[in-house]
């Protein structure tokens, strides 16, 4: 039997609910002054997270498939015989 649709588990999530409160109620000046670190904190985990596979040294999906980039195109209308002026 799951222990959430029991007595015992009903009772078990009104007192963490109860419990949550009250934390949040005496504690909102510490959570607010902890919000500027979490902030911070965000800011590697962003870049771990969204720059997946930026910077795979080499191991890169789809190699067969010609990159597209400043710097990459720059080289390819290097050599193709036109000039713009």
């Amino acid at each position: 039997m799951n222990l959430w649709r029991t007595r015992y588990g009903v009772g078990l999530m009104v007192m963490g609910a109860v419990a949550a409160f009250f934390l949040l109620v005496e504690h909102r000046a510490h959570i607010f002054g902890a919000l500027s670190f979490l902030l911070i904190l965000a800011c590697p985990l962003m870049h771990l997270f969204m720059h997946r596979g930026h910077g795979a040294h080499g191991h890169h999906k789809g190699a067969d498939r010609p990159r597209t980039g400043a710097h990459e195109s720059e080289k390819t209308n290097q050599g193709n015989g036109h000039e713009s002026r």
